[in-house]
């Protein structure tokens, strides 16, 4: 077989998109080409996979290879399409058996041993899978994330190798569901305030119905540590809520930390924090402090100190409870 389809999935903001890789194998001058709108971590995919490839014992076909990721509108970035790349150069050269690999995505990048790494944003990518009925493989350090979603029928693989003994009755270590509990173990109370029996009465009130709070005062009063403590006073959360802040995050530049689930998040952006930084953006838009702070506080000390066009940006989503990004 010349022509190999595999499936992956491309990050578009909190939306995993379904994106159907085609490699095509022909004779003439060897070359390999990555078409689709890739962006420069995708282009340079094809030096990582044919490393990895040979690294892995397997033969690197000596043609002209096209690489085609659909639909070809929807920009592509990152690493995470190397896994995937690579699978179909294999199917396609006849070096692994395809038809196990026809409902699954891959999502991972590859080491130039052939090792599998880990990418960003698997929780949003997982839970697209599931709402699919897909199977996915994820690389083995990312299966934390994928254990989050209960329906998700999903392996990890540590090397190139491992997927090759998957489709040869070898199979791989499935993901199972692991519900995580939440372990508070913040070095600040709530309870440990003493005194500013006002400020801690407005504080409940605020916590108890989703309240927004302005607090002024000479500086030493107590307001930041009292706005720190905040979080503690919240309600759990749900595993609804859980999922979602996780997928934020996952998809941040911070990525996913499996000992924050079910923490409320605390934001305290500088009051240098440009427009972007406080509600997000980017030519692949990411979250900023506002989306950051979902289903937690976002507490903006020295509020005078911020910038009017800064100050403005909130208005949106103090009025409409959410906030948008939309780019031309």
């Amino acid at each position: 077989m010349s022509l190999a389809t595999v499936y992956s999935r491309a990050q578009n903001g909190m939306h995993s998109l379904p994106i159907t890789i085609e490699v095509h194998l022909a004779n003439g001058l060897p070359g390999f080409t990555v078409v689709g709108l890739p962006e420069a971590a995708v282009r340079e995919s094809k030096d990582r996979v044919r490393a990895a490839i040979q690294n892995a014992g397997f033969a690197f076909p000596n043609k002209r290879i096209t690489v085609s990721l659909a639909p070809a509108d929807v920009p592509k970035e990152g690493s995470r399409f190397d896994l995937a790349i690579g699978i179909g150069i294999l199917v396609a050269s006849g070096q692994m058996d395809g038809k196990l690999l026809e409902d699954h995505e891959f999502v991972g990048e590859l080491a130039l041993s052939g090792e599998i790494r880990a990418v960003r944003g698997i929780l949003p990518t997982a839970l697209a899978c599931a709402t699919d009925k897909h199977t996915l493989i994820v690389p083995e350090q990312n299966a934390d994330e994928a254990a989050l979603v209960q329906s998700l029928t999903a392996y990890k693989a540590k090397h190139l190798l491992d997927i090759f003994a998957h489709t040869q009755d070898s199979p791989l270590p499935q993901i199972s569901y692991q519900p995580h509990s939440h372990t508070d173990e913040s070095p600040l109370d709530f309870a440990d305030i003493k005194g500013q029996e006002h400020a801690k009465r407005i504080l409940l009130i605020a916590a108890a119905g989703g309240h927004n709070v302005l607090m002024l005062g000479s500086p030493g009063t107590g307001k930041s540590m009292l706005a720190s403590r905040m979080p503690t006073i919240l309600p759990d959360m749900t595993e609804t809520e859980a999922l979602e802040t996780a997928s934020l995050y996952s998809i941040s530049h911070h990525g996913f930390n499996p000992a924050q689930w079910g923490k409320r998040p605390f934001r305290q952006p500088h009051h240098s924090a440009s427009s972007p930084a406080l509600v997000g953006g980017g030519s692949n838009p990411k979250p900023g402090e506002i989306s950051l702070a979902h289903n937690g506080v976002l507490f903006l000390d020295e509020l005078p100190e911020f910038s009017r066009q800064v100050l403005e940006v909130l208005r949106e989503p103090l009025e409409n409870n959410h906030i948008s990004i939309s780019r031309a």
